[in-house]
């Protein structure tokens, strides 16, 4: 690390000045965080988990301590497991509900990945004729609310005889426009145009040259962006309940029904949440650290 004197003397007092500031001060990339921020990540930690915990101490309580005091005790109870082997039990078809669920948003996860990689290489590397109106048109299309596009796309389910069946609810999902700008995005920075060159010197033709360069180019982006697809698909309430009937529903369409069998009884509900959100922190703890990393590098440029 160069000296103070050298800073002056190769870029004057001013600078001088300041660096001697960074370093009274433990400034600096490499300075080690106050113990306010860390204050503060923890009062955020705290606040983002007060919900989640709110929902483990009604699912451990029963109805009648619920209606005497809604916030029955700061300390879990001790009816959790017998709570949640009634909702497994009841008759909401619960298994068959977490199937559904599973089966959709990894299957919806895994194709936005896939067709937003590909329209991102699109838009980012390659040059057509109105490619800068196009992927604006797909970025507009983020601005229109999903409850104006219901009844037409009910009534196109409808026609084809889908209503009921899981692949309404998939087949609108396979592609996004954030995931296609927010590949754009990331490729446009990530992925060398000399690596594409490279490419087809070695023969590559141009699905070859997405599948062996741009594809593993975006790893780290397309597991941010599987990631948010799938907490979206999994918790998405509005379309599967309009669209699926019977027992072909997803999971949280089926909490639903539980509340309407058990007259609000919230411990039971709040258990299926607890059992509901339980998959999501898993994902969540096996695939945190390649989450962080996508994020990081969507947002660094170069």
């Amino acid at each position: 690390m160069q000296s103070t004197a050298a800073i002056e003397q190769f870029a004057g007092k001013g600078a001088a000045r300041a660096a001697r500031r960074r370093l009274k001060g433990g400034g600096g990339v490499d300075a080690r965080p106050r113990w306010w921020n860390y204050g503060l990540l923890a009062v955020i930690l705290a606040i983002s988990f007060f919900p989640l915990y709110y929902a483990l101490l009604l699912a451990s309580s029963d109805a009648g301590t619920i209606a005497r005091n809604p916030i029955p005790s700061l300390i879990p109870q001790g009816n959790l497991f017998s709570n949640i082997g009634e909702v497994i039990g009841s008759d909401i078809n619960f298994w068959a509900a977490m199937v559904n669920s599973i089966f959709v948003a990894v299957v919806t996860s895994v194709s936005v990945v896939f067709f937003a990689t590909l329209a991102g290489f699109a838009f980012s590397k390659l040059s057509f004729r109105g490619r800068r109106g196009l992927l604006l048109f797909v970025i507009a299309t983020m601005a229109v609310p999903v409850q104006l596009g219901v009844i037409p796309l009910f009534i196109i389910m409808a026609r084809m005889g889908w209503v009921g069946d899981l692949k309404a609810v998939i087949i609108p999902g396979l592609v996004t426009a954030f995931g296609v700008f927010w590949m754009t995005q990331f490729l446009d920075d990530a992925l060398p145009f000399e690596l594409i060159e490279a490419a087809r010197m070695d023969g590559c033709n141009l699905s070859r040259t997405y599948w062996h360069v741009a594809l593993p180019a975006s790893r780290g982006a397309g597991a941010m962006l599987f990631l948010f697809t799938f907490v979206g698909s999994w918790t998405n309430f509005f379309w599967p309940f309009i669209i699926l009937r019977g027992d072909n529903l997803t999971l949280p369409v089926a909490l639903q029904q539980l509340q309407a069998s058990y007259f609000k009884d919230y411990s039971l509900i709040m258990s299926g949440v607890v059992v509901s959100v339980i998959p999501l922190l898993l994902l969540f703890i096996v695939a945190g650290r390649q989450l962080v990393g996508g994020i990081m590098q969507g947002a660094v440029k170069g």
